[in-house]
């Protein structure tokens, strides 16, 4: 292995876990859309899957010792009994197995200052691990049905960042966001900042304050980077900070 391979570092994903069909298959199956990895791989790191599972702290503190990031995808609605409501009609079935799989590994990964990226999904499992509530449908506060369309059809909202937040940082002032959810975040979780508001006042990205405690690079946006694979800018925003925490575990040759 050459040196700019070994410098290569390992980013786990989480992944689905429904029913699917291939072929003449139609099994319950583990799964990740190809454009969450291309990210990453384009963005310079080695993706890996992490299907949920039965998990125990210990067993998620064995997976993320092995990884030098996180990505949180996106998926279905966290069970909200996990921050105290009742479910909403247009709130998913839980999926327990992977909420409890991604708990365990976020709670890992924070207590371990492991780079972190939420996606979606990702964006308010790390608001409700740290003790933040959802809105659990978006239709209900704004009046409109634009975040999440439907059939599969993204939607483009325009950001504004929150100046001087690691989210600023990376994709500028403004940018355009491909967004799919009927779901955001209501209170804040302990330690976390709003780093980034659509033209409703929705929040669309959250971060540890990097001024804090916490891990340098944990940053959760609302919206669906994966979808425009010409801006790496928030899988490489991961990916340097995976490497940069590669090589201080890396002993050099």
């Amino acid at each position: 292995m050459n040196g700019a391979e070994a410098a290569r570092p390992v980013l786990g994903l989480t992944t689905y876990l429904q029913q699917a069909q291939t072929g003449v298959w139609d099994v319950h199956a583990s799964f990740l859309p190809a454009v969450y990895f291309d990210g990453v791989t384009r963005a310079g790191g080695i993706a890996t899957l992490l299907p949920p599972q039965p998990v125990t702290d210990a067993i998620a503190e064995q997976v993320v010792g092995g990884l030098d990031g996180l990505v949180f995808t996106g998926g279905p609605d966290i069970d909200p009994a996990t921050y105290g409501q009742a479910r909403h009609p247009a709130t998913d079935e839980p999926a327990h197995e992977r909420d409890a799989w991604e708990f365990a590994l976020l709670r890992a990964a924070l207590a371990d200052n492991l780079p972190v990226l939420g996606i979606c999904r990702g964006a308010q499992l790390l608001n409700v691990a740290l003790g933040g509530t959802l809105h659990q449908h978006l239709p209900d506060l704004v009046g409109h049905t634009r975040h999440q369309v439907g059939n599969a059809v993204f939607s483009t909202s325009g950001i504004r960042t929150v100046p001087g937040t690691r989210v600023a940082a990376v994709v500028g002032e403004s940018t355009d966001a491909q967004c799919y959810h009927h779901q955001a975040i209501a209170t804040l979780g302990r330690g976390l900042i709003a780093s980034a508001h659509d033209a409703d006042g929705v929040i669309e990205a959250v971060e540890v304050d990097p001024h804090g405690q916490g891990p340098q690079f944990c940053v959760a946006v609302q919206w669906h980077p994966e979808e425009r694979l010409d801006d790496l800018r928030l899988f490489s925003a991961v990916v340097a900070a995976a490497r940069a925490r590669r090589g201080r575990r890396v002993p050099a040759r």
